[in-house]
């Protein structure tokens, strides 16, 4: 599930032509693994609060803004991260954690979507518990 949800940042980022330019094409898969990474760790860290899988996807999909405790939560690991690694400037970071809400509704719907079998809400929660975050992380 890790790759899809690398697969979407790239997606979500590179449609955004401020944010595209902002990262050297040098680190661009580097920084694409990071946000995947952020979004992981912070899916992990909020399920129990929002009741499981069903409630945080619920949540997602029922609209994201910045500031909300999901959205929070990974932001401020993100930024700092982004800064520090790749030495992205406060602009960059800015506007990447700007794009978190509708990235993480993009992650929603797809795993709604009964067409599309790549994230599920069963591949989910197996990721979440039964194989734990080294399942989700793919390895």
């Amino acid at each position: 599930m890790f790759e899809q949800i690398v697969d979407l940042v790239k997606q979500h980022l590179n449609s955004n032509p401020q944010i595209a330019a902002g990262i050297p094409a040098s680190q661009e898969n580097q920084v694409h693994q990071e946000i995947a990474t952020q979004i992981t760790n912070g899916l992990a860290s909020q399920a129990p609060a929002q009741g499981g899988i069903g409630g945080l996807l619920s949540m997602l999909q029922g609209g994201l803004s910045s500031g909300s405790t999901l959205t929070s939560a990974i932001e401020g690991g993100l930024a700092s991260s982004l800064g520090s690694k790749f030495g992205l400037s406060p602009m960059v970071t800015g506007a990447i954690s700007a794009a978190l809400p509708g990235l993480l509704q993009k992650f929603a719907h797809k795993a709604a979507d009964p067409n599309d079998s790549s994230i599920t809400p069963d591949s989910i929660t197996k990721s979440l518990s039964g194989g734990g975050l080294g399942s989700l992380f793919g390895k």
